[in-house]
């Protein structure tokens, strides 16, 4: 009956506990432990259960979701790895593209592969891109070179072999000789993690795979164990990159597509808020503490990739990072959170970001060490934050400390008083992570203004009144438990599973028999994944995916495939979505070019959930204020874009709010997990579910 969702974030863990029959949620936001993430998990979840009234046994399901994939990869604290391929390869993941990310730095500095190149062995063999055999796999050499690499103390092998995707006949070969003779030695076959073409993409996914494999396997374990030994007798799911649930098996076998789980559940967040709230189309906006990302749902789907890079040596520069293809959904990331240090550059310009406060010392406010200003200093300065009650009064905040950090890093500096350092950050955050979302929302073909903004995370409420501004979006939607959001998509996003077949072929020439072979296959093998997580197939549903170019283009787009047996009469429907997709995307399309299709997709998934949140412990008595101000808490002094002089702001207290209840801006408006400030010419109505709408339009 019950469900709770664990977000590992940089700063602060984040639960959510559901009530699947009732609909009642129950919060909770920790610090998160980095010497050992479990010791926050269950430190959190104890509280957040003795809080409700309940222990672990009354726990149905725990869905988890971590940046611990991410963070290894990024510290390179992964497993000593080695590197299997097919001689005279050895070297793909240092040649990589030949691409330079930025063709003006003499001084360049590409990313450093994980497998260095002692690691890294060729074996004899070959297969040739329609999966003949040309050379046989030679025993004899696999012997040797697996000796060599258990003799150097690798932990974890990646076995990448050219052409496998289309016969994995010398893979599967080389990985059960791997774990006949040394089972303790973790294996990635490219031909499970990534079995599709581009030998660069495949070799670096899989071995990250192969990095990451042992410290996840290792956390999983742990995280189990410890749930056992308190009495959790439930279900332990965790969350992919691609907005799906998997199991906890899945997620050892291939824990690369955990890299972006935390912020997929913002993204599937954004899904189930839309259709709550009426709204086909939502922009997410998710602000945290080190960064703020921003998601697209359109017609109450996600967007999605399969492209991504971890690691950037240059964090906003694409190509500076180690390519990974996993199934994720697609959002852009700004390095403006409520730890982003401002500062003043070498040529006197106000710069934000970057770089963050560390999470032990944090903003200065935070009373922990920390010296430099942050946009959270500058926040409370404004008069945004109420030093008394961040985080419900969990934690206090020093006014005194912001003000001597900005002023001595920024007033001082560039001559001006401490509320305009202060405003100047907030604008500059503000119209940073705006352009941010707009190039993203106009690269996928849509227009920003036909897009309302769903704000959560820590920060995002705070901000998103000005961004959702700049971007001219028609409105504001802040979900309840908006601190909490991502943690909150764990619980409503559906357990399901991807596969993936590279099958390249001009459409006109397909092999319609072989095709239909490789998509049964596929959705056989992810009805059997969901059977085994207790769902039942007649309640899946089946999406088919292909990604199609032009005949003599380097990268493709994606594409809905019909379901059922496929035909030469397929391909009229097959060329018809490939043109609306191209148009979409870019304005026009080619005539009288020969479509190619390149890898094919299936996704078998359950049902999303979907539940009418009620927040547990909320009194409901009304706090009269006057006419339509149900919950005023008082009045604060609060400075406003281009204000230079403070205004008396009222300040409500969010859990006294009622249902279908108007108030309008200035105003600001408190819950626990987070603060929204909400500007002039506004009008907020607290909808049946407990979400704010904010109406932008002039």
């Amino acid at each position: 009956m019950y469900k709770l969702g664990i977000d590992i974030g940089g700063t602060f863990t984040d639960l959510v506990l559901l009530n699947e029959t009732t609909g009642e949620l129950n919060f909770n936001k920790t610090l998160t432990t980095y010497d050992n993430p479990t010791n926050g998990v269950i430190a959190g979840a104890t509280d957040l259960l003795s809080r409700a009234g309940l222990q672990f046994p009354d726990i149905g399901t725990i869905i988890h979701g971590t940046t611990l994939v991410t963070n290894a990869i990024i510290e390179r604290k992964g497993a000593k790895t080695g590197l299997i391929t097919t001689r005279g390869f050895e070297d793909v993941l240092e040649i990589g593209r030949e691409y330079r990310y930025d063709v003006y730095d003499l001084q360049i500095t590409m990313p450093e592969p994980l497998v260095p190149r002692t690691l890294r062995f060729g074996v004899s063999e070959r297969v040739d891109y329609q999966g003949n055999v040309l050379t046989p796999l030679m025993e004899d050499d696999v012997a040797h070179i697996v000796e060599e690499l258990v003799g150097r103390g690798v932990q974890s092998i990646a076995v990448c072999l050219l052409q496998s995707f289309t016969n994995p006949v010398h893979e599967r070969a080389l990985g059960n000789f791997i774990r006949q003779r040394y089972p303790e030695i973790y294996v990635s076959l490219s031909v499970d993690i990534m079995p599709e073409l581009r030998e660069y993409e495949r070799t670096s996914t899989t071995a990250m795979n192969a990095y990451v494999q042992p410290l996840i396997d290792q956390y999983l374990n742990a995280l189990n164990s410890q749930l056992t030994e308190i009495g959790f007798l439930g279900n332990l799911q965790i969350m992919l990159s691609s907005g799906r649930l998997t199991t906890v098996d899945g997620a050892r076998q291939k824990p690369i597509q955990l890299l972006e789980s935390g912020p997929a559940g913002g993204a599937m967040a954004g899904v189930f808020f839309g259709k709550l709230t009426g709204h086909t189309d939502i922009a997410t906006f998710d602000m945290g503490g080190t960064t703020a990302k921003t998601s697209l749902i359109f017609n109450h789907q996600p967007e999605l990739t399969n492209e991504f890079e971890v690691a950037r040596v240059s964090r906003f520069k694409k190509g500076s990072g180690l390519p990974v293809r996993i199934p994720l959904i697609d959002m852009t990331e700004i390095g403006a959170g409520g730890s982003s240090i401002a500062y003043v550059d070498k040529l006197g310009l106000l710069k934000v970001g970057p770089e963050s406060a560390t999470t032990e010392s944090g903003p200065a406010c935070y009373g922990r060490g920390g010296t430099r200003p942050t946009v959270t200093d500058c926040d409370l300065l404004l008069g945004y934050l109420n030093e008394d009650y961040f985080l419900g009064g969990s934690i206090r905040l020093d006014k005194a400390a912001a003000q001597h950090a900005v002023e001595e890093h920024i007033a001082k500096p560039l001559g001006i008083s401490v509320r305009e350092a202060a405003m100047g950050v907030h604008r500059i955050v503000n119209e940073n992570m705006a352009n941010a979302a707009r190039v993203h929302i106009l690269g996928k073909g849509h227009d920003p203004r036909n897009y309302s903004l769903l704000a959560f995370g820590g920060a995002g409420p705070v901000h998103a009144f000005d961004v959702a501004r700049l971007l001219g979006s028609p409105e504001l939607i802040i979900p309840v438990g908006a601190g909490v959001t991502s943690a909150l998509g764990f619980l409503v996003s559906p357990t399901a599973s991807e596969r993936v077949r590279s099958y390249v072929c001009p459409i006109a020439r397909l092999d319609w028999a072989r095709l239909n072979d490789v998509l049964a296959d596929m959705e056989e093998e992810g009805f059997h994944f969901l059977e085994q997580t207790g769902h039942k197939s007649a309640e899946a549903t089946v999406t088919r995916m292909a990604d199609m170019r032009y005949m003599g283009q380097g990268h493709e787009i994606s594409v809905r495939v019909p379901n059922g047996i496929l035909s030469p009469l397929s391909m009229v429907e097959l060329e018809a979505s490939f043109g609306e997709e191209y148009q979409l995307r870019f304005g026009t399309t080619i005539d009288n070019a020969v479509i190619e299709a390149v890898t094919w997709r299936v996704m078998v998934s359950s049902l999303p959930v979907f539940f009418s949140p009620k927040r547990a412990n909320i009194e409901q008595k009304r706090i009269e204020g006057g006419k339509d101000f149900s919950g005023l808490k008082g009045y604060r002094q609060v400075y406003y874009s281009g204000d230079t002089v403070p205004c008396a702001c009222p300040v409500y207290d969010r859990y006294q709010i009622r249902p279908n209840e108007y108030l309008s801006g200035p105003a600001i408006i408190e819950e626990v997990e987070s603060t929204v400030v909400i500007g002039n010419r506004a009008y907020v109505r607290m909808d049946e579910h407990r979400n704010l709408i904010i109406s932008l339009k002039r």
